[in-house]
């Protein structure tokens, strides 16, 4: 990190890419795509090898960047931003020739004589959008899938994290030619203008309220859609729980990119019996991982920062909303708008009617709320959006089933978090308002492909029922419906 000499947020100017020239290269595509339908395994592990080749001879400049643009310690992108993208890749290139064979399909009654299977073909000309968060991953993850299912793919990742969109704009520029893969910088003009044209499949990830307005500009063409949104995440810990084991991994879940994180715990029900307690772990923990005031923290090299100054902004006005309320800080509260700063916070004693209780958080924030009824804490999460992830941490499996078989998410961990997301034989995905669709190794390859039957005669049945229609044909079918 020797080249980085100072923190400045916002720094970098992002250039907007004209509408003209996004129609300029989306045309080209179409006649790519079109012949990437015949492309070979072989081919596309190429590619996939020279991008995943990339993350490592880059590794120090997105380091960089990512520094530049919210602090992002150089340990932490390698686990959120880099890994992921050389782990889908690897996994891509070993698993790709058995993802493409042909699915072979037993016959039902109704179809005896007939040879059938599933064939993958590729979409063709693909949207990736990316966010701030981890730009990174969240554009080249699904660009292995894309790449792996043999699609072209314009990529858009956020211009809020400036420094991090022109480092990878660089790399796509040098690795692939145009007309197979394209990234444009630019902000929501530039989202608009991509939105507005009639690819075959787009994915996006971000925000269930952006989401919406993907879906219904992708719903204008019958595009298809991927939707990696968020919400908020509920963890249950109850009163069998490793406490210690608990809030040592919560922390690190919660804390990662300084809680910008869609998968992160947004808040934690506690057995009533166990909450101090709990909540006494957990201040141990962050003091030990990132200091124990606001000034350590804010010098702590494995502390990230809030994006900007409007989402700092944002996130204070919650703790405030809250506090004003009636919220009791546990542990920090701390703000410092102008350096994007806010204390990795432990709240308690949380009103209904506070703002936090509602909004997806997306920052160093975290309600603790008591419960002695599981039931009842099943019936609040149920009454919310289903989230994106659900926690559970106990050693009852009763109580683990009960929370697991009751509720419903996009995924769950049982004494763990977050690590649903690195499983890369597992479906990542929401449901319903945290997502649509599924991503990750074979999931992914599925996502940008085209499942398409074929069925073919090796000897035709099907004609003893064609016109004219006989008594004996009607028998026939009187006997058909009767033994199906």
């Amino acid at each position: 990190m020797s080249s980085v000499v100072s923190y400045l947020p916002g720094s970098a100017a992002v250039p907007s890419a004209t509408a003209a020239e996004i129609q300029r290269v989306f045309e080209r595509q179409r006649e790519t795509a079109i012949r990437l339908r015949t492309s070979t395994a072989q081919e596309r592990i190429a590619k996939i090898r020279r991008l995943c080749d990339a993350m490592m001879t880059y590794r120090q400049q997105i380091h960089e960047a990512a520094y530049l643009d919210f602090k992002k310690p150089p340990a932490e992108v390698d686990l959120a931003e880099v890994l992921p993208v050389v782990s889908e890749a690897k996994h891509a290139m070993r698993a790709l020739k058995k993802w493409m064979k042909p699915k072979g399909v037993w016959p039902t009654s109704l179809t005896i004589g007939l040879k059938s299977w599933v064939q993958y073909e590729p979409k063709g000309r693909c949207l990736i959008v990316s966010p701030w968060n981890y730009n990174v991953n969240l554009c080249f993850g699904p660009l292995v899938s894309c790449i792996a299912a043999g699609n072209t793919a314009i990529l858009k990742p956020s211009e809020m994290t400036p420094h991090l969109s022109a480092l990878m704009a660089k790399m796509i520029k040098e690795l692939f030619p145009e007309d197979e893969v394209a990234l444009f910088e630019g902000d929501v003009s530039v989202s608009t203008e991509l939105l507005a044209l009639p690819f075959d499949h787009i994915f996006f990830t971000g925000s269930p309220a952006v989401g919406k307005v993907v879906m219904a500009a992708a719903a204008k063409h019958l595009t298809s859609v991927t939707l990696e949104l968020g919400g908020k995440s509920p963890t249950i810990i109850d009163e069998t729980a490793d406490l210690a084991l608990a809030a040592r991994t919560l922390m690190w879940g919660k804390y990662t990119n300084n809680g910008q994180t869609c998968i992160a715990p947004d808040y934690v029900y506690v057995h009533a019996s166990k909450k101090d307690a709990f909540a006494q772990e957990c201040i141990k923990v962050i003091e030990e991982c990132y200091g124990k005031s606001a000034k350590e923290q804010m010098a702590s090299p494995y502390l990230a920062r809030v994006v900007n100054q409007r989402h700092t902004k944002r996130i204070n006005a919650l703790l405030t909303d809250a506090t004003q309320r009636g919220a009791r800080v546990l542990c920090g509260g701390e703000a410092v708008e102008n350096e994007c700063f806010i204390q990795p916070t432990l709240l308690d004693d949380i009103p209904a009617d506070a703002k936090i209780q509602s909004e997806e958080i997306f920052g160093p924030l975290l309600p603790i709320m008591p419960y002695t009824d599981l039931d009842a804490v099943i019936a609040a999460i149920n009454a919310e959006p289903k989230p994106l992830a659900l926690y559970i941490w106990s050693r009852n499996e009763a109580n683990i089933q009960k929370a697991l078989k009751s509720t419903s998410a996009g995924g769950t961990c049982i004494n763990h978090c977050v690590v649903q997301y690195a499983h890369g034989n597992l479906p990542f995905g929401g449901v319903n308002n945290s997502g649509i669709g599924n991503a990750h190794g074979e999931y992914g390859f599925r996502a940008f492909s085209h499942e398409r039957a074929v069925v073919r005669t090796r000897f035709m049945m099907a004609r003893t029922l064609f016109p004219p229609y006989t008594k004996f044909k009607s028998r026939m079918l009187d006997i058909m419906i009767k033994t199906q």
